[in-house]
């Protein structure tokens, strides 16, 4: 994992620990670093039958307003990557899946931040009640597989977990 010499912690919030890690890189030199610890996360590309992915337009404070994103969330103390992927794919789409397929793993923004994110396709889709947590507020959208690509290539999605998502289910999609 990671080794530092010297860690003082700044915050503990409910979700990240931000910290000061002195260490010593591996060519010897000493840095002081400011380190975001997350638990990491786990997203979605949830396609139906008819070649449609589920995807959110989510109001995120932190990036300045609404963006498309792939139904994600964080994973919980002891909960495997895709136990994660498929609660928050229940919780938020309201869908259930019995095919899973792995995509890979991304880490976003490695100079502060451990956040490790596990991407997953879901297929054999069946809904279920969809149940929100009261800080989060999104719309539901289907949106054929080949469109939400082009929304890759084009700026409209910018979220770097669901365009990577995206492009990496293109592979079994075709």
């Amino acid at each position: 994992m990671y080794m530092s010499d010297h860690l003082e912690s700044i915050y503990q919030g409910r979700i990240i620990q931000l910290g000061l890690e002195t260490i010593t890189m591996p060519n010897g030199i000493s840095v002081e670093l400011e380190i975001v610890r997350h638990p990491g996360g786990a997203a979605v590309v949830a396609v139906d039958e008819r070649e449609q992915v589920c995807l959110l337009r989510q109001y995120r404070h932190a990036a300045g307003g609404w963006l498309w994103e792939l139904p994600a969330g964080k994973l919980d103390p002891g909960e495997s990557a895709q136990t994660t992927a498929a609660r928050e794919l229940a919780e938020e789409a309201g869908l259930h899946a019995s095919r899973w397929d792995p995509l890979g793993k991304l880490i976003a923004t490695p100079g502060f931040c451990d956040e490790i994110i596990h991407l997953f396709m879901a297929r054999n889709l069946t809904e279920t009640t969809a149940q929100p947590e009261m800080h989060e507020l999104f719309e539901i959208h289907w949106i054929p597989f080949a469109n939400a690509l082009e929304q890759v290539y084009n700026g409209t999605i910018i979220d770097a977990k669901t365009m990577l998502g995206l492009t990496l289910a293109e592979r079994i999609i075709g």
